[in-house]
């Protein structure tokens, strides 16, 4: 499969490890599913089920354990949600995120190399959560090195959890926001590859969510996806994974999608309900789903274009709405899920109270990762300057 990768926008084509149009859109790889048909869903383990979709096969060892995630259908659930409640329960990836899928196909092309013409001597994240936990793991996997940037502040318990997967990580004093434009700049020139939230990559792992979830309900499909959004990644590819399943016309009826997030950071909900094209950044408030309060997505714009293709919606949840969704999913379904993700069930009540979906539609709700991610060994890291970090980066090989 080529490696170009287009702009959705523009329809601009790229080669090699370049993440952004000239148009400032993110870009995703150029797939060509019009053939495909559900017969070509192989018995591979997990994700890699759809192998005829993806640029690159699955080396052996962990890569293979990624995605295959459940998708179970939960009647305990729709008198609260007021809908036909679907969980895809993403927390039972290795290291208990969707992540994993970003992270297992990135890892995957990278090891590829001289095939999708992107050998490197390194990766990287800018994460401080699940991306940072992920990505580490399977860099360890691939036999790669690995730097992860983690904010100066970071909890020490974070920190250990991320280290225990032998990553150099680095504290970043300064602009922590930054990072993501700053990276894509120096990766290339270092040959580190950062798989930052929303690269196509990335992306293309995360399109099997969808793939998924779209097979399990074939030859219909569900009527509505609700994914718990921050940088705009996932939902990216939970719409690019729609978009090749309509073009292979092996989707019924195309699922609306519906990005939900956290109120107090919502830069795609607020661009949404004012009717914008574009999204723009917004103040950052404290909120307990902490690893979705993205005040500047970097795919948010591209989000939205997905919301307006599909029939979808962006809503902004309050924190009260989505403990009380977290307490039902463990109280009622026996699942526990971080914060974050239960925004996905708070998000179907909300949407439902609004008339955007109604209590006979069956509903997927992404639960996108788990709440009983242990903390262990211990961890420690470097503390560099934003303005010194390219010096710092140069110097990563030599450790």
């Amino acid at each position: 499969m080529s490696a170009a990768r287009r702009c959705y926008a523009c329809g601009s084509r790229e080669t090699g490890l370049v993440a952004r149009c000239s148009c400032g859109e993110a870009l995703w790889l150029e797939t060509d599913a019009a053939s495909f048909e559900w017969d070509d869903v192989t018995d591979a383990p997990g994700m890699w089920r759809y192998e005829s979709l993806l640029p690159v096969s699955p080396p052996d060892g962990l890569f293979e354990a990624a995605g295959g995630t459940p998708l179970v259908r939960e009647p305990s659930l729709d008198a609260f949600a007021g809908a036909r409640v679907h969980l895809k329960i993403e927390g039972g990836n290795p290291t208990g995120s969707f992540k994993d899928r970003g992270s297992a196909l990135g890892l995957a092309a990278l090891q590829a190399g001289d095939e999708l013409d992107e050998a490197v001597d390194a990766v990287g994240t800018v994460s401080h959560g699940n991306m940072a936990i992920s990505t580490s793991a399977y860099a360890a996997a691939a036999g790669l090195p690995c730097v992860v940037l983690v904010p100066e502040d970071i909890p020490e318990s974070r920190l250990e959890t991320i280290s225990q997967f032998d990553p150099t990580v680095l504290r970043v004093a300064g602009d922590y926001g930054r990072l993501y434009e700053r990276t894509l700049e120096i990766g290339p020139e270092r040959n580190i590859a950062f798989l930052n939230s929303d690269v196509a990559l990335r992306v293309e792992g995360q399109k099997t969510t969808a793939l998924e979830i779209c097979e399990s309900f074939a030859p219909d499909a569900p009527d509505a996806i609700v994914v718990p959004t921050s940088s705009g990644g996932h939902f990216s590819g939970v719409w690019k994974a729609l978009r090749e399943l309509e073009s292979a016309g092996v989707l019924a009826d195309v699922p609306r999608l519906y990005a939900v997030q956290a109120a107090a950071s919502a830069p795609i909900a607020e661009a949404y309900e004012q009717g914008a094209n574009e999204v723009s950044r917004v103040e950052r408030g404290e909120t307990v789903a902490y690893s979705i309060g993205n005040p500047d997505p970097p795919s948010g714009t591209r989000a939205l274009a997905a919301i307006d293709e599909t029939d979808g919606a962006a809503v902004g949840l309050e924190d009260p709405e989505i403990l009380e969704a977290q307490r039902t999913l463990a109280g009622e379904a026996g699942l526990s899920v971080e914060a974050s993700s239960a925004t996905a069930l708070a998000g179907i009540r909300r949407l439902v109270d609004a008339g955007e979906i109604d209590a006979s539609d069956d509903v997927v709700a992404v639960t996108t990762g788990t709440g009983l991610t242990d903390h262990l060994g211990s961890g420690s890291a470097d503390l560099v300057d934003i303005e010194g970090l390219e010096e710092r980066l140069a110097a990563f090989g030599d450790d």
